[in-house]
């Protein structure tokens, strides 16, 4: 008898609930919609990680190609420099004028990287334009502007003021040198222009003057054959 009691006890123990769980924070058990929320919360938690995680081995992934692009494409270390045949792109672009379009004979060492005819936005303008890098590496920007104005050539200087003028061969050119001004004007640090029949020759650069004379010097065919 004694031992049916016993096991009887043991069964009624064994079915009742258990108590609920003291939340240390709370200092109490959870109610029902704590739990559910608790749950949520760990949930979205656990969902950011994951979210977190995905992105870094995406990136991982994007960075690997890269270098993997990066190692198969050969490389040179000469550098990447472009030399126009400025006499073959004025060959192309006389189509559209009369005007014999300039291409200065210049020595050895001046290379051309860029050749082509220009529209102002402004007025409106056609020019021909060569852009030259001396043997100082410095600029020189070469425009014959056809049938241009003033205000086309005080754009391309900036608006500045002309200081001074200089022959070169024969030819008188009107000089902007603002090499030592403090204000922003562009490539026209140092500038010449001078006016042949239908023409406006503007140089303007970074080069020193002796480099603008020796362009200048081998502009002088075309200007004289537009007198």
């Amino acid at each position: 008898r004694c031992a049916r009691g016993i096991r009887r006890r043991q069964r009624s123990l064994m079915a009742a609930p258990k108590p609920p769980r003291v939340v240390a924070e709370l200092g109490r058990p959870e109610t029902p919609e704590e739990t559910a929320a608790r749950k949520a919360e760990n949930s979205r938690k656990h969902r950011q990680r994951q979210t977190l995680k995905n992105l870094v081995l995406a990136l991982a992934a994007s960075l690997l190609v890269v270098l993997v692009i990066v190692l198969l494409v050969p490389r040179s270390d000469t550098p990447m420099e472009r030399d126009i045949d400025v006499a073959a792109v004025a060959e192309q672009a006389q189509v559209v004028t009369d005007v014999p379009l300039a291409v200065p004979d210049l020595p050895e060492g001046w290379r051309a990287n860029a050749a082509e005819l220009r529209k102002s936005s402004v007025d409106g303008v056609t020019a021909w334009y060569a852009g030259y890098l001396t043997p100082s590496d410095e600029y020189v920007g070469m425009y014959q502007g056809l049938e241009a104005n003033p205000t086309w050539v005080a754009e391309l200087l900036a608006r500045t003021i002309a200081t001074s003028t200089v022959t070169v061969d024969g030819v008188e050119w009107t000089v902007y040198d603002n090499r030592q001004t403090g204000d922003d004007v562009g490539n026209a640090r140092y500038g010449l222009t001078t006016e042949a029949g239908d023409s406006t020759f503007v140089l303007l650069g970074t080069a020193t003057p002796e480099e603008f004379e020796t362009i200048a010097t081998a502009l002088v065919p075309a200007i004289d054959a537009q007198r």
